[in-house]
């Protein structure tokens, strides 16, 4: 099947966007493999300090022609997803040693969890701690003891920041080795139900309690389709991981022999290797561009409006919201997974999972096959199904889904757009989910009701304030104003609120969780409020239109009265939870549409000013 016409003409769009920038990217990447730090160029006191306690791979780590594997590791024993991480480093040196190479834990990069910091304080750090550990992962590599690279991290930022770090860094082979979703426990649906019983007052914090730990009860990543599963997707989609292993569950076999062969190959295309494979030569435009096709294709998370052009970026490709928009408009939904549907990925994954995805999508002309990838066969290995054969890991071609009821054919789906829309109007510009929301509810037209902090929905709920149709506009939520915290507790509220059969919809400049479903949704509107961009304008009693079909976010008054309006000043900026420790971040960093880091805005800055000049 021959390229679909919208995604050649977007790959093209991109890459002439992103001529300047990715030629100065990879003569950077070139300049660091010919002349950046290297184990063979360290002097003897720096490899002495880099071996003293290496006992006995000392011998291969002082032999220049070995190979040494460096390990980024995010494990903590605090977020469920990264917990099975702890193990994960003494088996990858015996899984290096087996192939003749050596492997050394490169550096820790922080995994803070959403879950737990969701409608607390601490998500204000949430969006920025991608940038730090991007430049947590640059500091564990600028050793540069390594020919390789294993990426451990699964989560939210954690995956993006991993990239976007190991990307200045992209001489290097690099492979992402997940841990996998834990099994099922309560359905994310009955979990959703219980907390939206919790907000009426009608069962207790006993009962929420019972129904949060049933569903999340076990080592491994949440089992919805947030941003954590919409990360390990987008890796694998991109081949950056091995074939198949983004959704087989922690302490299974399978789960560690794609471990082990996850090395072996990493070996194998390290910088002392058989088959070189550096990472800046695998994600290329085309790759991104099949991120963004798998990512409407699966329903993945709004989240990856901000972390994609991010992790771009970072490989010198300028990415936006309308290249977005328009691979939607062409890619259709072939999954229904919690929130858009009853299962979970656990399901998905039995009933086919990503190499039925890729093989429907490759059939059907959506994605680029021949991006190079991690894999030795190339892009075409990621449409085959892993699978455990006197502990090796086999392939075999993927087959039709086993459930049409989760995962559709490209020529059947469950709806003909990917459900990515760049929604534009006199409030702004910003993105919208469409691929949860039911037909009726795409078009919401109501007065606003509007607020400064997501507690104060809450307590308007509470009150009654919110029994009518209505629009909850909840500003000084962007990066500028807090650090653009994920608004996910609002969703229950305003859930209940729809099922009672109100019109809602949710206008921000701040961010909602993957998890969010059911409820419209404008987010990311830009410009947010704390510079002064005209969501500062509206007012109590507003009409406005938040319509998924037009893509419009207009509020409804006169053209003349609107341009008049001044904005409202913003509140003062919050402290406490080690919030003021990210004023600096808050003050330097990017809009939405370009990734919104503080990193990035200022890596372009000093870019632009040597140019070509690498001399």
């Amino acid at each position: 099947m021959s390229l679909n016409s919208v995604v050649e003409s977007v790959t093209a769009r991109i890459i002439e966007r992103s001529k300047v920038s990715r030629r100065r990217y990879l003569a950077l990447m070139e300049r660091n493999r010919a002349k950046g730090v290297s184990r063979p160029r360290l002097a003897c006191g720096n490899l002495a300090h880099a071996i003293a306690a290496s006992a006995s791979d000392k011998p291969e780590l002082m032999r220049p022609t070995s190979t040494n594997l460096g390990i980024v590791t995010t494990y903590n024993d605090m977020l469920s997803a990264h917990q099975p991480y702890g193990r994960y480093p003494d088996q990858i040196k015996l899984f290096a040693r087996e192939v003749g190479a050596t492997a050394q834990v490169a550096g820790g990069a922080p995994a803070m969890c959403d879950g737990v910091t969701q409608g607390q304080e601490g998500m204000e750090l949430s969006l920025f701690s991608r940038d730090v550990i991007a430049m947590s992962t640059a500091v564990g590599l600028s050793h540069g003891m390594f020919e390789g690279v294993a990426l451990l991290g699964i989560c939210d930022k954690i995956v993006p920041g991993l990239l976007m770090g190991a990307l200045r860094f992209g001489h290097l082979p690099t492979i992402l080795i997940p841990a996998g979703p834990m099994p099922s426990g309560l359905p994310n649906k009955e979990k959703q139900r219980i907390r939206q019983l919790y907000v009426q007052g009608k069962v207790g914090q006993d009962r929420l309690m019972e129904a949060e730990n049933a569903s999340y009860h076990s080592a491994g990543t949440c089992t919805f389709y947030g941003t954590a599963n919409t990360n390990q997707m987008m890796v694998e989609i991109m081949g950056l991981m091995m074939p198949d292993s983004a959704f087989i569950n922690p302490n299974t076999p399978l789960r560690q022999a794609m471990t082990r062969s996850s090395i072996h190959r990493l070996a194998e295309i390290s910088l002392n290797g058989e088959d070189v494979r550096p990472l800046a030569q695998c994600v290329d435009e085309k790759a991104i561009v099949n991120a963004a096709v798998g990512l409407l294709a699966t329903g993945g998370s709004t989240n990856h409006t901000i972390h994609l052009p991010a992790i771009a970026r970072a490989a010198g490709i300028i990415i936006d919201w309308e290249d977005l928009s328009r691979l939607s408009a062409a890619v259709p939904l072939m999954t229904r997974v919690y929130p858009s549907g009853s299962e979970d990925v656990n399901a998905f994954n039995h009933v086919g999972g990503m190499p039925t995805v890729i093989a429907e999508l490759s059939r059907a002309g959506l994605l680029h096959t021949d991006i190079m990838t991690v894999s030795r066969g190339g892009f075409a290995d990621y449409a085959c199904r892993a699978s455990l054969q006197d502990d090796e890991v086999v392939y075999t071609h993927a087959k039709p889904s086993l459930d049409r009821d989760i995962l559709r054919e490209v020529s059947a789906p469950f709806k003909a757009d990917g459900g990515i829309k760049l929604m534009k109007g006199n409030v702004g510009r910003g993105i919208y989910k469409s691929s949860a929301i039911s037909e009726e509810h795409l078009t919401v037209e109501a007065p606003a009701r509007v607020f400064h902090d997501q507690h104060d929905v809450a307590t308007a709920f509470q009150n009654g304030e919110l029994e009518q149709d209505v629009v909850v506009v909840v500003r000084f939520q962007g990066p500028e104003a807090n650090g653009m915290p994920e608004l996910h507790k609002l969703t229950p509220t305003l859930g209940v609120l729809q099922d009672r059969g109100y019109k809602v919809a949710l206008l921000t400049d701040g961010r909602m969780s993957g998890a969010s479903g059911k409820v419209p949704a404008a987010i990311h509107v830009g410009p947010e409020a704390q510079v002064g961009g005209p969501i500062a304008k509206v007012r109590d009693g507003d009409m406005i239109r938040v319509c998924a079909v037009t893509g419009q976010i207009e509020v409804l008054v006169d053209a003349a009265e609107w341009d008049a309006r001044d904005v409202v000043p913003p509140p003062p900026p919050a402290l406490g939870t080690g919030r003021e420790l990210f004023a600096l971040m808050r003050s330097v960093h990017d809009p939405a549409e370009a990734g919104a880091s503080a990193m990035l805005a200022q890596m372009d800055r000093v870019i632009e000013t040597v140019g070509d000049d690498l001399h």
